[in-house]
């Protein structure tokens, strides 16, 4: 399983993931304490639980991650998906599954609980870049570019190679997602596959094709669900019902507005005495930016950015397609969720429920993230 290898990993990934999740730590200690003295009379309960069950189980696995061949994750992509899709599949479980506020996203064995669908980011992205490096598509190494799928007549040959068996593997995670419900993560999912895919070179009907029927489904969600609507119209008419569906955008911005230049000081929000909901995982940004104001909040995105920026160096830089798109299918999915997170909380985008990623509260979200990210160093080494 072990790559032997001299080479070390990218440093400066390294440490930009390292400065993100002591970022994490530090917010959170300010931003849990008066709801964890309240709730259980420990000001660093929510803090020890986020190190418990988070940090340490990601430095771990993390480090498994890194050190793993990527050749076997290659070769095991479709068990690993296959039996995330058997925990999806639980949560609807009566005594295993849990539903938290009409959704059944949990698994409580007992001893511990977690959230299936934050694995399926990992788990999802290593089968489809094992898939799409084994589909019918070359690639001009001399001239490093990609090459138009085998059609000796006409791009619609490969359908049965690409485009099809794409659009089912997206239904199948669809329909198990969009059952709990998890929409907010099926768009991650979604716009980070389709990025893969694009990437491989496929004709650009296949693109318009895979937009149209985007937008028909997230309309039809839409229509089915009152909820996903009013957030839409809480983005663009928040005056319509500021103390209902227009609550948490409205506390949002009056947080971020808050911190001004240099912010409040840490530890020093108004907000998370209960103001703004979700406050350490939905809503960590508006706190994080009242606490630091513009400059923490830019210092937080540029982070953001440069991480992106390395994943794309790497992306560029490495030769075998399987390590590509693994590469761009993490750092897509990183920095979309990001952006996703902290456009909803400047009301860009409506509220959709996304954690900040190495940032917010919960441990399911940041070991999966942090699996990720010893995917990508070790990608770095090798």
């Amino acid at each position: 399983m072990k790559e032997r290898n001299s080479q070390h990993p990218d440093y400066i990934l390294l440490g930009i993931i390292i400065v993100l999740i002591t970022l994490g730590i530090i917010i959170l200690a300010g931003i849990s304490a008066p709801l964890s003295q309240e709730r259980f009379g420990n000001s660093s309960y929510f803090l020890i639980h986020q190190i418990k069950y988070g940090i340490i189980p990601g430095i771990i696995f993390g480090f498994l991650a890194y050190k793993i061949s990527l050749s076997f994750l290659k070769k095991w992509s479709l068990a690993l998906l296959f039996l995330n899709l058997i925990f999806l599949g639980l949560v609807f479980l009566p005594g295993i599954g849990t539903n938290v506020w009409g959704a059944s996203r949990w698994i409580d064995l007992g001893f511990i609980s977690f959230q299936p669908s934050e694995f399926l980011k990992v788990s999802f992205i290593i089968y489809l870049a094992a898939w799409l490096s084994r589909a019918d598509i070359i690639r001009t190494k001399s001239e490093k570019k990609f090459s138009r799928i085998k059609t000796p007549q006409s791009s619609f040959k490969g359908l049965n190679k690409t485009l099809i068996p794409f659009l089912l593997i997206i239904v199948l995670i669809g329909l198990f997602l969009i059952k709990q419900p998890d929409v907010s993560t099926l768009g991650i999912i979604v716009s980070v596959a389709v990025l893969m895919y694009f990437s491989i070179g496929t004709p650009l009907w296949h693109s318009v094709f895979i937009i149209l029927a985007g937008l028909s489904t997230l309309l039809f969600l839409i229509k089915t669900a009152p909820y996903r609507f009013n957030r839409i119209l809480a983005l663009f008419k928040p005056e319509i019902d500021p103390m209902g569906i227009s609550y948490q955008i409205k506390q949002s911005l009056i947080a971020i507005g808050s911190g001004g230049i240099f912010g409040l000081g840490l530890g020093m929000s108004y907000q998370k005495f209960g103001f703004l909901p979700q406050l350490m995982s939905d809503s960590i940004f508006s706190i994080y930016a009242e606490e630091t104001g513009f400059i923490g909040s830019s210092f937080l995105i540029l982070l953001f950015l440069l991480l992106f920026w390395q994943g794309y160096k790497l992306f560029k830089k490495r030769s075998d397609e399987f390590s590509r798109l693994l590469t761009l299918g993490i750092c897509s999915w990183i920095s979309i969720q990001a952006l996703v997170h902290i456009g909803s909380m400047i009301a860009i985008f409506p509220l959709t429920g996304i954690p900040l990623p190495f940032i917010s509260y919960g441990g399911s979200h940041l070991l999966a993230e942090m699996i990720g990210a010893g995917i990508l160093l070790n990608i770095s080494k090798s």
